[in-house]
Order: structure tokens, then C-alpha cells, then sequence
């Protein structure tokens, strides 16, 4: 069988997944040459393959480098019998200590000094009343998967009440308390900061929307780190100018790049990264690790052994 990785694949992982029965393992040029032909597994994933895999018929596992999976075409995968696997839980641990950075930067003041002018910048009165710590504050967690439960276990440790909301409602560790969506308005009221990751789905689509915002009554700090277009962009900024947010950190965006006409840029209280707070150094170990293991699954029986994405649910 023909492996596609279109994603790296350290040297020691190479040689392992090389080392499986009948397995040849082709690169990007591959792609380029003659598309998916006799192609069974495909590592990553680029754009011009969403046209190109309704035609074929060979493969048959993808295996993504992402967590989220909202960009792949579920529904044609689902059509032609392939499986997919995604990398959830190898980016909660740099993920919750991205949401504990920027939880920090407002907490401290570290944000808002970032962008004070020669005028204003020793203005201390100002900034002292408005640091907290965290012992005693309240986040809420929208997602209680791998990501979700690290960042609840990280701000646990800083003395802070930690609930979730879940599509389930199940009452996980370390969440003092979980709800469903349903429950959502009530939770969301008590919050201090409130962090969204969940996937992507037709559901959670600006499911942070004007109403949202606008039923808030702490004034929490809103943090993104699942996917840009659960938020309302245009409602978010909304709630930052008439101070329904006391701030916000925001990791992804509705369109990435970010453009340089987009409303955020001027937007006030607001911490952005570039979509790199599940990033790390192993990251590419990581990712072709559980490729590794699938690959050797898929060849024995044609299941998956780890991180198989419900292809209906969307995660």
C-alpha cells in the first residue's frame, strides 16, 4: 500500500512505518505527479484533494494532523467507506498552557500594559485596580474532551472553580460540575472567563453570537482556542467596545490569515495569536506516532487504533 504524507515524518517513525508489511511511503511530489493514483492512506491533508478524492476510489484511511476536522470532506469520506483518524489530546497540554498565559495576561495586567502609550504606560492607579488573581474565580469550559479537562486540571491548580459544558452533560474530573448546551445561559452567568474548543459543527456554528454576549452579566474574559467560526466576529467586537467582555484572547479566527480589514485589529481588550497555542517542538513525533499505529491497526483488520473520528459528528 501507497502512504501520501504530506505532513513530515520524523527520521525514526519513517523507518518504523516503512518497516510495515507491503508499505511504500510518498512525499508532496508524489501528489504533484500523478494525484491519488493507487493511494490508500493519505497523512494531511491540502485543499486540491477535496475534488480529487471524489474520484478516487483507492483510498481508503486519512489521518489528519489536526485535531479538528471541520475542513475535510466528511460527508464524501462517509460515502466511499474511508476512515479517519484525527490527533486529538497531542495538543492539550500546550493548549492549556497557552489558555493560562492568556488567562495571566489580563489577570496581571500584562495585556492592556502591552498596549499603553509613553502618555499613559505609568499609570499605575489605573492598572492596579484592575488585576485580580485567581484563586476564587470561576471558568467555564465549553468542551470537556482531552483539551478541554488539561486546561480544567491547569487552572485547578491555581485555585480557581473550573465547570464545563458538554454535548453529554457528564460529569468528568476535574470539572466541579458539567451541563449541556441547554444549560448553557446559566453556567456562562456565573462564569468569570469563559473558553470555548469545541469542534466545529453545523451546531456551534457563531454559537458566541450577539445574544450570547449580550445575556453575560459578570463581564467575563473570552477565550478562543477551538475554531474561529463558533465566534461571531462582528458580535465580539460588539461586546468588547460596550464592555459586555472585560477582554478577550483569541488563538483562531472565522478567516485566516487574519485580513487586515478585520474589525479585531482595532478592537479593544483583545490578546491575539496566530494559531499556535497547540503548537510544540514534538509536535510532528506526536502526529506521525499515532499514524504509525493506525497504519499497523489498518493493515491487520482495517480498524483504526486510536482517535477515530465519528465521520456524522463531525469529531
Amino acid at each position: 500500500m501507497k502512504v501520501l504524507a504530506l505532513m513530515a515524518i520524523p527520521a525514526p517513525i519513517k523507518d518504523q512505518i516503512a518497516a510495515l508489511p507491503n508499505v511504500q511511503i510518498e512525499g508532496p511530489d508524489y501528489l504533484a505527479q500523478h494525484g491519488l493514483t493507487d493511494i490508500t492512506a493519505i497523512f494531511g491533508w491540502q485543499g486540491q484533494l477535496n475534488d480529487l478524492i471524489k474520484e478516487n476510489s483507492t483510498v481508503r484511511f486519512v489521518q489528519s494532523f489536526s485535531a479538528g476536522v471541520d475542513y475535510f470532506p466528511l460527508a464524501t469520506f462517509q460515502k466511499k467507506n474511508i476512515v479517519m483518524a484525527n490527533t486529538s489530546g497531542i495538543h492539550a497540554r500546550p493548549i492549556a498552557e497557552s489558555v493560562l498565559a492568556y488567562v495571566l495576561a489580563f489577570a496581571r495586567g500584562i495585556a492592556d500594559s502591552a498596549h499603553r502609550t509613553p502618555e499613559n504606560f505609568w499609570d499605575r492607579d489605573a492598572s492596579r485596580g484592575d488585576v485580580y488573581t485567581l484563586p476564587g474565580k470561576t471558568a467555564l469550559i465549553y468542551g470537556t474532551g482531552h483539551i478541554g479537562r488539561a486546561i480544567a486540571e491547569i487552572l485547578t491548580q491555581q485555585g480557581m472553580t473550573v465547570t464545563g459544558i458538554s454535548h453529554h452533560g457528564e460529569a468528568v474530573a476535574p470539572f466541579t460540575a458539567v451541563g449541556t448546551d441547554q444549560d448553557s445561559a446559566a453556567f456562562a452567568k456565573a462564569a468569570d472567563m469563559i473558553i470555548n474548543i469545541m469542534p466545529l459543527t453545523p451546531e456551534t456554528h457563531h454559537f458566541f453570537n450577539a445574544a450570547f454576549f449580550n445575556a453575560l452579566t459578570k463581564k467575563p474574559l473570552f477565550i478562543n482556542v477551538g475554531r474561529g467560526p463558533s465566534v461571531d466576529t462582528e458580535a465580539l467586537v460588539a461586546a468588547l467596545q460596550t464592555g459586555q467582555l472585560s477582554g478577550a484572547a483569541l488563538d483562531v479566527f472565522e478567516q485566516e490569515p487574519l485580513p487586515a480589514t478585520s474589525p479585531l485589529w482595532q478592537a479593544p481588550h483583545l490578546l491575539m495569536t496566530p494559531h499556535v497555542s497547540g503548537a510544540f517542538a514534538e509536535i510532528y513525533t506526536a502526529a506521525a506516532t499515532i499514524l504509525y499505529h493506525n497504519l499497523a491497526q489498518f493493515i491487520r483488520d482495517g480498524s483504526l487504533a486510536e482517535n477515530q473520528v465519528d465521520l456524522s459528528q463531525g469529531y
